[in-house]
C-alpha cells in the first residue's frame, strides 16, 4: 500500500515534481517562504524523511544534498488510485461510481488513456477458449 503524503510532504514533492531537476533544501525553503514561514531545519527533515521513505533520491554536493524524485506525480497518483480501488469488495461497482463522479474533461482524458494503454487489435492476446479459428466453440474445422 502506498501511504498518502502528508500536507508538508506534498508541498515539498509538488515543487520537486514541477521543477523536474535536482533541488536543494534551500531552493525548496525559499519557494515555501512565498506562502508561509517555515524553518530550514523543518524542510531539511521533511526531505530527509522523503528520502528515507523512498520518495526522493539524493546526491551529495559539497556540504548539502541535491534531491530528485524517484518516480513521477502521475505514478504516485496511479498507485493511490490502485490502492483505493483494491480496498473495494466490488471493484466494478467502485469504478462505476468513480466514473460517475468524473467531469466530461476527465472522462475524455480516461478515453485517451485507454486508447494509449490498450494494445492494438492485431497485437491483442487471443482468447485460448476460442481456439485458433476464433469461432469460440473450440471445434476443429
Amino acid at each position: 500500500m502506498v501511504r498518502q503524503l502528508g500536507e508538508l510532504e506534498n508541498e515539498v514533492m509538488t515543487r520537486v515534481w514541477q521543477w523536474n531537476r535536482p533541488v536543494t533544501v534551500r531552493e525548496v525553503l525559499e519557494d515555501l517562504h512565498r506562502e508561509r514561514e517555515i524553518a530550514y531545519t523543518t524542510v531539511m527533515t521533511v526531505m530527509d524523511k522523503l528520502f528515507q521513505k523512498g520518495w526522493l533520491r539524493r546526491e551529495r554536493e559539497g556540504r548539502a544534498y541535491r534531491y530528485e524524485p524517484v518516480s513521477s506525480r502521475e505514478a504516485y497518483t496511479a498507485a493511490l488510485m490502485n490502492d483505493a480501488w483494491a480496498t473495494s469488495d466490488n471493484p466494478a461497482a467502485a469504478l462505476v461510481h468513480f466514473f460517475g463522479m468524473m467531469s466530461p474533461e476527465q472522462q475524455d482524458a480516461l478515453r485517451d488513456a485507454l486508447r494509449v494503454a490498450a494494445p492494438p487489435p492485431d497485437q491483442a492476446v487471443a482468447d485460448p477458449a476460442a481456439g485458433e479459428g476464433g469461432s469460440g466453440d473450440g471445434a476443429a474445422r
